[in-house]
């Protein structure tokens, strides 16, 4: 039996500031994933946290932009860690 590769995986809520990381998957409805995609926040796109205070919005950087998202939002987006972070 083959099991999907979802160890590494953890939730960008959880990830300390200054570390870079992959969007692994989006685990959102319909609506909120088209908001997130219009941000660029894509399946294999780098992410690096900018902020997280472990409450609060959390500021990432994305393609060059900066972006808040509220600690709910960070929850259910799923991560791996880069290669060269």
């Amino acid at each position: 039996m083959i099991k999907p590769q979802i160890e590494n995986r953890i939730r960008l809520s959880e990830i300390n500031t200054g570390r870079q990381v992959t969007l692994a998957r989006v685990q959102v409805g319909l609506e909120l994933t088209s908001r997130l995609t219009s941000l660029g926040l894509t399946p294999g796109v780098k992410v690096q946290v900018l902020q997280n205070h472990g409450r609060g919005p959390i500021i990432i950087n994305v393609r060059g932009t900066h972006v808040a998202l509220g600690r709910g939002e960070a929850e259910k987006l799923l991560v791996e860690p880069c290669g060269d972070a």
